[in-house]
């Protein structure tokens, strides 16, 4: 057993900002953006991905990341992250103050040339400069790997092809690495070979998330078997908004409200208020139109029992 895995502390990533917006049709006002992340950051979680650098014609709904970062209040001791595909997009982030960024691709050449228009190999010439000039600056890098359980083009994909490209993200300078069932179609029964093949491949447990969609119903199930496996670290996104563009039926992110009921559930510690994650997604959920497909949240919202993200 690893130190990582009799450890009772679990670190969330808070991906709803980026990640559970950036497919909604409805554009979220820069005001309710700032105003979200400025209630989540309230709530306790440690990290939160607060935008996406990328081309505004691509993804239109996070076009106004330059206004929407530097707005946001900064609590001592949370991360502040932002996706950036490019360098033109470091050189943004930069400007508006970044100081942690992720880089994105795939274990699927399919579904990364989708997503980037290049193929994996491809991904990482882009990439490299980037990882330099976060070098230089002294910017800390996230590294995501898309469809590690199944891919929406190409269908399974190997654990080892997942490990291959995780360590290598790993090897150029990524001190995190996120790996997304990006359909939702893992099964937990999965996990296990998809964390021990990339862990012997050199990316230390502690150092590696997992990040799941509950498309089909199964993500807590995967989340369970990666906590026996190790895992401390778990992306979600409040309301379990969220969805790849580029993914067909990829929809719903793991809820932030049902992982950490599930989480505190089993004696786990995380440090989050979980009815100030409910309030901040209360707060937003008018600017999307539509209901949160959180099940905790439903239950809490059916007793009162979310207050107000000023509370």
């Amino acid at each position: 057993m690893t130190a990582s895995a009799g450890s009772r502390k679990v670190t969330i990533v808070e991906v709803g900002p980026r990640d559970g917006l950036q497919n909604e049709e409805r554009f979220v006002p820069s005001d309710v953006k700032v105003a979200f992340v400025d209630a989540l950051s309230s709530s306790g979680l440690p990290a939160i991905e607060v935008t996406a650098f990328v081309s505004p014609r691509k993804i239109p709904q996070l076009a106004d990341g330059d206004a929407v970062f530097p707005r946001v209040r900064k609590r001592p001791g949370v991360r502040y992250l932002v996706l950036v595909p490019n360098e033109k997009g470091l050189e943004r982030a930069l400007r508006a103050g970044v100081r942690e960024i992720a880089v994105f691709t795939a274990a699927s050449d399919g579904f990364n040339r989708r997503n980037t228009n290049a193929s994996i190999e491809e991904s990482f010439v882009r990439f490299r400069p980037v990882l330099e000039v976060a070098s230089a600056e002294g910017v800390r890098v996230r590294g995501y790997v898309s469809c590690v359980f199944g891919c929406p083009y190409e269908g399974a994909v190997s654990p080892a092809r997942v490990a291959e490209v995780a360590a290598r993200l790993w090897a150029i300078g990524c001190r995190e690495i996120s790996l997304g069932d990006t359909t939702g179609v893992g099964v937990p029964s999965q996990v296990p070979e998809v964390v021990g093949r990339t862990v012997e491949a050199g990316v230390p447990v502690e150092g590696l998330a997992l990040h799941f969609h509950d498309t089909r119903g199964t993500a807590l199930a995967n989340v369970c078997e990666s906590l026996r496996e190790g895992v401390r670290i778990f992306d979600a996104s409040a309301g379990g908004f969220g969805g790849c563009p580029y993914a067909p039926g990829a929809s719903g992110n793991l809820a932030t409200e049902d992982l950490v009921h599930l989480l505190h559930g089993m004696g786990y510690e995380t440090g989050v208020d979980l009815s100030r994650v409910a309030a901040a997604t209360r707060m937003l959920q008018p600017s999307l139109g539509r209901q949160p497909a959180s099940r905790v949240w439903h239950a809490l919202a059916s007793t009162a029992a979310v207050p107000s993200p000023a509370d």
